[in-house]
């Protein structure tokens, strides 16, 4: 086993590298790419810096655990299973070819500061360890320079990500206000409705649609996609049943592509009936006054049905 170095005057480690082979020149935005953040310091992997110093890997962490004293955690330390996850992310930014793949290391991979690339080309026999290692210098060096040239965008780039987290929890608080309005609220009793309030009696309709938790049964004998657009509105799981005129404009396709994101929407036929209702869960029954597809286009009222005998009957005349 290698025994530690006892002080300075420690020999450096051979890279084993081929002497004769040529420094491939590498250029700065390739190095800048392996240049990642980790405990808010930028450093290079072991597995980087062994391809551009063209060694083995496990040539740079020999050269590591021979010359241990030289190489304090500030100048070098291994990754926690914590920040390898982080670092995937960045890798996964910086390089998509090599974040694709599940796994880089087999091991957690160690971390060299700027200090520790110095020191680690120092201790290497290596002329291209040398020469790249200078070129790492003047990546880090411009890397420094860019981030403190750009603090002022970084921060404004920080402030408006906090501005769109905000009005998102601000946004979401105003919506369960809503929801919970809606929810402890009971419907009106009655409503009157005057020609072009159209938005205004839809978002009553829509309102009415989604109290229901079972079943929503509807009488109406003029129906059409509008009408579906409407109960498109209700909760999942709750079943529809449009009772309307045998020669109305709903067609088998509608319904079909209703039932195929809205399931489940039944259509019956019945001419017994000149009003409209719609009842909700068996018990809650509203008399309106206009086909639901023309709400709001002329004059009409929504008035709820309190009588609970009157509304079973009107049921128990669709059964028949």
């Amino acid at each position: 086993m290698a025994s530690e170095e006892k002080g300075p005057s420690a020999e450096p480690v051979e890279a084993e590298e081929d002497t004769s082979a040529a420094i491939v020149p590498v250029s700065g935005s390739a190095i800048r790419d392996l240049i990642y953040t980790i405990r808010g310091t930028q450093v290079m992997l072991d597995s980087d810096l062994a391809t551009l110093y063209q060694v083995e890997t496990k040539r740079i962490n020999e050269a590591v655990r021979r010359n241990r004293t030289r190489f304090p955690e500030e100048f070098c330390f291994r990754v926690t299973k914590a920040e390898e996850n982080d670092l995937r992310s960045q890798i996964a930014t910086l390089r998509p070819d090599l974040g694709k793949q599940d796994s880089w290391w087999r091991y957690p991979p160690q971390a060299f500061t700027e200090q520790g690339v110095a020191m680690l080309s120092a201790v290497l026999r290596s002329q291209v360890a040398i020469d790249v290692s200078v070129q790492i210098m003047k990546s880090f060096v411009e890397m420094r320079h860019f981030i403190a040239g750009n603090a002022a965008m970084f921060e404004q780039v920080r402030g408006v990500e906090l501005k769109l987290l905000e009005y998102q929890r601000t946004t979401d608080e105003r919506f369960e206000r809503v929801f919970d309005y809606m929810g402890t609220h009971e419907a009106p009793r009655q409503k009157v409705f005057f020609d072009g309030q159209v938005w205004d009696a839809f978002e009553l309709l829509v309102s009415l649609v989604r109290r229901a938790e079972r079943s929503i049964v509807l009488v109406d004998g003029y129906v059409d996609a509008g009408t579906l657009n409407i109960l498109a509105k209700k909760q999942d799981g709750v079943n529809v049943t449009v009772w309307t005129h045998p020669r109305t404009n709903l067609t088998q396709r509608d319904v079909a592509t209703f039932n195929a994101q809205y399931p489940r929407l039944a259509v019956e036929h019945t001419t017994a009936f000149h009003d409209r209702f719609l009842i909700l869960d068996g018990v809650e029954c509203y008399l309106v006054g206009a086909s639901l597809k023309d709400a709001g286009k002329k004059s009409f009222a929504i008035t709820r049905i309190e009588d609970e005998e009157s509304v079973r009957a009107i049921l128990a005349r669709l059964e028949r």
